[in-house]
C-alpha cells in the first residue's frame, strides 16, 4: 500500500537521536549482574592454584565514543567504541596450605560493541525491533589483587583477566539482547498508531510496510489517513505514489501526498464539520449595507415583497468532500459550496429563500523561504448555479 505521509531520517538525525538510546544502554550494563568466577592454575613451583572471585560489582560501564548507522535492508547498526569499564569484588585463593582472601580491583579497557536492530512491523502497523546480531571485543583487561600477599597473586592474574574478558563479552551482548527485547521492543509495542485531532476528526499513522533503511537513511512510510470519530468508512480511493527527495542534507525530511489532505477533507465532510453560517453580525460595519432582503431587491424584486426588510442567514455546506491535487505546478483545488440563503422570521424561525451553487478553481504554490512556509494563491472567478427557489426564478 502506498503511503499518505512518509518520514526520512537521515544520518544528522540518527546522530542527534541517539544520545538518549545510548544513555538508556549505559545504564543497563552499569546493573550487569555477573557470576562468580572459580577454577584452578598452575604457576611456576607453587603448583596449582584454587582461586575464587565473588561478589562482582560493575560500578561503571561509559560508552565515549559510539554511533548509529543504518545498514541497507537491515535496519540501524550501533557501533561502541573504546568503552571501559570498572569491576570489583573479593577473591579468595587456596595453594598447598596456604589460604588468603582480600579484595581487587578490575579495569577493561578498549571495549568495542557492535549491535545490528532489525527494524520491521506488525499486522496492526506497529514498529517491531529486534537484535540480528551482536558482537564484543576487549582488548585489554588489568586486575589487581589487595591482600598480605596481593603481589603474589598479581602473577597469575592474567588468567583471571582472560576469564572475565570471556564472561565480560559474553553477558554485554545478553544484557544488549534483553534490554533490546524487554526494553525497547515493549516501549514500542505501546505506541499509538492513531491520534485523536479533535472532537470530530482523528489520524490513522500506521506503517504500511516495514522501516526502509538505506545507506544514508531510514525511510518510514505511513498511512497518513484521517477519518470520522464518529464512522470510519472505507476512503473511495487510494493514495499515489509517494517518492523521496534525492537529497539528504538536512536531519529530516517530511512528505504528505495529496491523499493526505483528501483523507482530511473526508472526515470532516462525514463529521458535518464544513459548515459555516454568514449573519449580519459578521458583515463589517464598513461594508455600508445590511444582510437584509432589500440588498436583493435590485435582481430579486419578489424577495422584499414576500419578507420586506427581513434579515438574512446564508449557510454553506459542502454537498460532497473538497478534493485537492497536487503537481509540480503546485496545489489545485476546485471547492463545491451550496449556499442556502434564509430569512429570519420575527419569531426567530428560518424561512428558506434560495439554494445556490458556487464553484470556484483555487491554485496555490508553496515554498520555504528562510525556514518559513510561504506561498501564493490564486483564487479564480466563482461560478454560480441556481440549485432550488422558494420565491422564484432569477437570473444568477
Amino acid at each position: 500500500t502506498n503511503p499518505g505521509f512518509v518520514v526520512r531520517i537521515t544520518q544528522a538525525g540518527l546522530d542527534y537521536a541517539h544520545q538518549q538510546g545510548i544513555m538508556i544502554l549505559e545504564k543497563e550494563l552499569a546493573q550487569l549482574k555477573l557470576p562468580d568466577i572459580s577454577g584452578d592454575s598452575r604457576v611456576g613451583r607453587v603448583g596449582k592454584v584454587r582461586y575464587e572471585l565473588s561478589r562482582l560489582r560493575l560500578p561503571n560501564f561509559h560508552l565515549p565514543y559510539s554511533r548509529i548507522t543504518p545498514i541497507s535492508n537491515v535496519g540501524l547498526q550501533v557501533s561502541i567504541s573504546n568503552a571501559f569499564a570498572e569491576m570489583d569484588g573479593d577473591w579468595r585463593v587456596k595453594f598447598l596450605f596456604v589460604r588468603d582472601h582480600g579484595s581487587f580491583d578490575l579495569k577493561a579497557e578498549n571495549v568495542y560493541i557492535k549491535i545490528s536492530l532489525r527494524l520491521g512491523s506488525d499486522a496492526s502497523g506497529k514498529p517491531t525491533v529486534s537484535t540480528s546480531d551482536c558482537s564484543t571485543h576487549i582488548s585489554k583487561v588489568r586486575v589487581l589483587f589487595s591482600g598480605k600477599l596481593g603481589w603474589f597473586y598479581n602473577l597469575f592474574r592474567g588468567i583471571i583477566g582472560s576469564k572475565v574478558q570471556k564472561i565480560l563479552e559474553k553477558k554485554v551482548c545478553d544484557i544488549v539482547d534483553k534490554s533490546v527485547h524487554n526494553e525497547l521492543q515493549t516501549y514500542v509495542q505501546t505506541l499509538p498508531v492513531t491520534a485523536r485531532i479533535d472532537a470530530k476528526t482523528g489520524i490513522d499513522y500506521s506503517l504500511v510496510a516495514p522501516p526502509r533503511a538505506t545507506a544514508q537513511s531510514l525511510d518510514v512510510n505511513l498511512k497518513g489517513e484521517f477519518y470520522s470519530l464518529a464512522h470510519r468508512s472505507t476512503v473511495p480511493f487510494s493514495p499515489l505514489p509517494l517518492a523521496f527527495p534525492s537529497d539528504h542534507d538536512r536531519m529530516v525530511y517530511f512528505g504528505a501526498s495529496s491523499y493526505f489532505f483528501n483523507t482530511a477533507g473526508i472526515a470532516y465532510h462525514e463529521a458535518g464539520a464544513l459548515v459555516f453560517e454568514i449573519t449580519e453580525d459578521m458583515i463589517p460595519k464598513e461594508a455600508g449595507f445590511r444582510l437584509d432582503t432589500s440588498v436583493f431587491s435590485a435582481f430579486i424584486p419578489q424577495l422584499e415583497e414576500m419578507y420586506p426588510n427581513m434579515p438574512v442567514k446564508f449557510r454553506l455546506s459542502t454537498p460532497t468532500a473538497p478534493f485537492l491535487t497536487i503537481g509540480p505546478g503546485g496545489i489545485s483545488l476546485k471547492p463545491i459550496v451550496d449556499a442556502q440563503a434564509y430569512a429570519i422570521l420575527p419569531n426567530s424561525s428560518l424561512a428558506p429563500l434560495f439554494l445556490l451553487s458556487l464553484v470556484r478553481n483555487v491554485s496555490a504554490v508553496i515554498d520555504v523561504r528562510s525556514g518559513r512556509l510561504v506561498g501564493s494563491l490564486d483564487v479564480g472567478r466563482i461560478r454560480l448555479s441556481l440549485k432550488d427557489s422558494a420565491v422564484g426564478t432569477f437570473e444568477v
